[in-house]
């Protein structure tokens, strides 16, 4: 899991992960099939209930996972329960955060941040990801359930300088936090630092 928070120099880091990308660029033997190669597509979605200490959350997901390798965020994954758990545990570090969430799947995150922080930013590159990830930020905004936050669901495809300047541009004072469960993000972390409202973070927990 990824919880990083701005308050500390990144700059050093920054070049180190620059100059890491430019030597793995000419190693990189990854085969991209697109969205239109979909081999099947599950949309089976049940309503689940998800408890993480004292908060409740009812979402669309799957069961299980689609047979498609791009659909992995129809479903709630371990990481993401876990990440979840320490949350409600620590909601103090949420408290009043603009946050942005990678790879958010159905949005248990987000959704569970939205109940402490004033603006939350789930994030996906998958279409029929994005149409489940706003049907249960529309679920959840017509609940009885108060908050407070801005939840908004964007289009974000790691290392797509397009989808990230749209971001930034729509957000141009950045987040306080960038969250991410079951994801890999050493690769394109440089570019990522840019969503911060300042030029500083730290590491708060990586399991």
């Amino acid at each position: 899991m990824l919880l990083l928070r701005c308050d500390g120099d990144c700059g050093s880091l920054t070049r180190r992960l620059t100059q890491q990308r430019q030597m793995e660029d000419g190693d990189d033997d990854t085969v991209c099939l697109g969205e239109s190669s979909f081999f099947f597509v599950n949309r089976d979605y049940e309503l689940t209930t998800f408890s993480f200490g004292s908060h409740s959350l009812d979402l669309l997901c799957l069961r299980s996972a689609s047979t498609d390798f791009d659909l992995t965020g129809q479903l709630v994954w371990p990481g993401a329960v876990l990440l979840n758990n320490y949350l409600s545990d620590n909601a103090g570090i949420l408290k009043g955060c603009s946050v942005i969430e990678l790879g958010s799947g159905v949005g248990v995150t987000g959704i569970l941040c939205s109940r402490f922080c004033h603006e939350v930013v789930l994030t996906d590159h998958n279409e029929e990801v994005l149409e489940i990830m706003r049907k249960n930020i529309e679920l959840h905004s017509t609940s009885d359930t108060p908050t407070s936050a801005v939840l908004r669901a964007e289009k974000l495809e790691w290392g797509n300088s397009d989808h990230l300047s749209k971001i930034l541009e729509e957000y141009p004072t950045g987040f306080d936090l960038v969250l991410g469960a079951d994801i890999y993000i050493l690769y394109f972390l440089q570019p990522f630092l840019l969503l911060f409202s300042c030029h500083a973070f730290s590491f708060l927990d990586i399991i």
